[in-house]
């Protein structure tokens, strides 16, 4: 209750930012999707990307220690998702805007654009997804330890070990973690999200632009071909800033109940773990499907699945995981039991 009552005050302002996303993205899609029906499909499929990504574990290790940070120097850490997602969407967005304003030469290299989407793209995306997903199983084995050290025993816990542990989630942000040391301010991270944003570390983002490139063939209006990126930026938004918002009261919940921490970020990790071992393995088992043109009814199968579907059931699955992580919380008296 604490954590919606903090979303319904404190993260107001940006979720106003967000709301504005959303309604500038439909009401392209929309008004382009009269033209061309085929937008609505694409649409719906950029908005779940966008919604997925948020999920990937450098976002997260991004967000939340970042959150940390600014709480400890007793700064409002409620924006930093919604600033951070800006600045990765931004590339998206502004490689979609080149597609579209280059749409002759985007129609005329289509093909090159399918090969490196579907083989070369899709293949290094999922390599990075799963050993990401490793890296972050790792951690999650240890955060296990500590949180069932920490029954009955509070002297167990070190906040000092914990947040280092935390810090070493993420793939990306080992690389460029040392870059957050000079944010003071919600908004510094902006400039951090557009540089994560470069590395095009997973499918949604190669998608997205696969789509945009679509689009332009199709002779769409340019701001038909814009609308993609929007509602993927908006679908991403949603869930950075819900998780800085999030992340804010649980750590200040932490100051007084370190295992609301260590619970919390035992779910938001598994989230990631799941959400990357599912994308990668999908995507590498495609790759070989049609690299060695593997037709028997597994394969089939294999290929036959939409990642429009997919990012649905991806939410389902998200949703129904954080209501069981709640019911464990509530029914099984976590804070009761380890206090």
């Amino acid at each position: 209750m604490h954590i919606v009552k903090r979303i319904a005050s404190a993260g107001l302002p940006y979720y106003m930012g967000t709301a504005a996303l959303h309604v500038l993205g439909i009401a392209l899609l929309v008004a382009a999707s009269r033209q061309a029906p085929m937008l609505l499909g694409l649409g719906l499929l950029a908005y779940t990307l966008g919604l997925r990504h948020a999920f990937d574990a450098d976002h997260i290790a991004a967000i939340d220690n970042t959150v940390r940070k600014l709480i400890q120097l007793k700064r409002d850490p409620n924006g930093v998702g919604f600033f951070f997602s800006l600045g990765h969407s931004t590339i998206v967005f502004l490689m979609a805007l080149l597609l579209g304003l280059s749409s002759k030469w985007a129609q005329a290299h289509m093909p090159f654009f399918q090969e490196v989407g579907g083989y070369i793209g899709a293949t290094v995306s999922g390599v990075f997804l799963i050993l990401t997903a490793v890296f972050n199983a790792v951690v999650l084995v240890d955060m296990v330890r500590v949180f069932r050290s920490m029954k009955g025993h509070a002297g167990a816990y070190d906040d000092g070990s914990f947040d280092a542990m935390l810090d070493s989630r993420g793939f990306i942000y080992r690389i460029f973690g040392r870059i957050f040391a000079f944010v003071d301010k919600s908004w510094h991270v902006y400039p951090i999200g557009l540089l994560f944003g470069l590395g095009f570390d997973t499918a949604t983002e190669v998608a997205l632009l696969a789509m945009s490139a679509g689009a332009t063939q199709s002779n769409i209006p340019l701001y038909g071909t814009l609308c993609l990126p929007i509602l993927f930026a908006a679908g991403m938004n949603l869930m950075d800033t819900t998780d800085s918002v999030m992340m804010s009261g649980a750590y200040q919940w932490a100051f007084d109940t370190p295992v609301r921490k260590v619970y919390y970020n035992l779910t938001i990790t598994s989230a990631s773990v799941l959400a990357a071992v599912m994308i990668g393995l999908v995507e590498l088992l495609q790759v070989a499907a049609t690299a060695m043109n593997l037709q028997n009814g597994f394969w089939n199968w294999v290929q036959g699945i939409d990642f429009n579907y997919l990012g649905y059931a991806m939410v389902v699955l998200f949703l129904g995981f954080w209501l069981v992580s709640m019911m464990i919380w509530k029914y099984g008296k976590v804070e009761q039991r380890w206090s």
